[in-house]
């Protein structure tokens, strides 16, 4: 089965159309001020017009109020929520729309335990932990902190996150088997700018596998 590819920390028009182009399945919309790539409802509106049929658009989210998601599910055309902070399970499912959990991938952090609070979400998505940041941080964590007895459960469908760049995504592919990988940082050139040159690099290394 193809691993398939999230381009995260989209904020123009031309990215998006860029990772569409060379194959892309979804992009990722910050909604989280303190986040270099956050984006404004009027561009997050303006890049989603853009955005073909069968390209996923997800909303990404950092312990923000109810009543702000809710404003942005009324006016941008999301197709998945992402949490990306500490919300509870039964605050992940309130939106009555299919949501992905992130998880922030610590030595103690017992990822069936996860799986079993998160049963609900479409996928789980396993990011790099860094005291004080909600993600995006470019670093790696230890692949071999997600057991073999989490990767073999049935239904459990992991997005890898975390420091992916066109240097490791393929041995990253190899050793976690990810339903999905999720880049941000290393396909730009500056903080919410992506660069063709390494979206393109990046894609490359994904099909090898």
């Amino acid at each position: 089965m193809r691993t398939r590819v999230k381009i995260c920390g989209i904020t123009r028009v031309e990215d998006a159309l860029t990772a569409v182009a060379l194959g892309a399945d979804a992009i990722g919309l910050v909604f989280y001020a303190p986040s270099p790539r956050n984006v404004s409802i009027n561009q997050a509106i303006e890049i989603v017009n853009q955005i073909p049929a069968f390209v996923t658009v997800v909303g990404l989210f950092v312990n923000a109020e109810t009543s702000y998601i809710q404003e942005i599910i009324s006016k941008v055309k999301l197709n998945i929520l992402q949490f990306h902070g500490d919300e509870s399970p039964e605050e992940c499912m309130q939106y009555d729309m299919p949501f992905i959990k992130a998880i922030r991938v610590q030595t103690d952090t017992n990822l069936v335990q996860c799986a079993e609070a998160f049963s609900s979400a479409k996928a789980l998505l396993l990011d790099t932990y860094t005291e004080g940041v909600a993600g995006g941080t470019g670093h790696v964590f230890d692949w071999n902190l997600i057991p073999a007895t989490f990767r073999q459960t049935q239904g459990i469908r992991v997005i890898l996150a975390g420091g992916l760049n066109v240097d490791n995504v393929a041995q990253a592919i190899k050793q976690v088997q990810p339903y999905a990988v999720d880049v941000s940082g290393g396909v730009e050139i500056a903080k919410g700018i992506k660069d063709t040159t390494k979206i393109a690099a990046f894609m490359q290394q994904v099909y090898l596998k």
